[in-house]
């Protein structure tokens, strides 16, 4: 079990991670999913915060398994916004959104039943 919540969790972080670091430099591809979603360009910095702070939360997990779980939560409720903002602007290819919000259940869900049989 502490395999898969070792993947699972280190590759929820590392791909938030990178979309925390692609937010941070000014990536295109963040800036053209604002300008699709109609978000203030000048969210990016605080929207790759989060993602930063979710990335490294998960990361903390491993020591403090109660912030892992709350970074994964977090995340995952920033996904759940995300997907409001695509529906808002009528945006149907969630293709990549599924991917970014099934990564940090999937790492809650690790979390839990690793340290849920201790």
């Amino acid at each position: 079990m502490f395999a898969a919540y070792l993947v699972v969790t280190l590759l929820t972080s590392a791909v938030n991670g990178s979309a925390a670091i692609a937010n941070f430099i000014g990536h295109d591809y963040p800036k053209s999913q604002a300008d699709k979603l109609r978000v203030p360009r000048s969210w990016m910095r605080p929207l790759g915060t989060l993602l930063a702070l979710g990335a490294l939360g998960l990361l903390a997990g491993f020591a403090v398994p109660v912030l892992g779980a709350l970074a994964a939560m977090g995340l995952g409720l920033y996904f759940l916004g995300a997907l409001c903002a695509h529906l808002r602007v009528r945006d149907h290819q969630l293709g990549p959104w599924a991917v970014f919000f099934c990564l940090p259940v999937a790492a809650l869900a690790v979390n839990l039943a690793y340290y849920g049989t201790r």
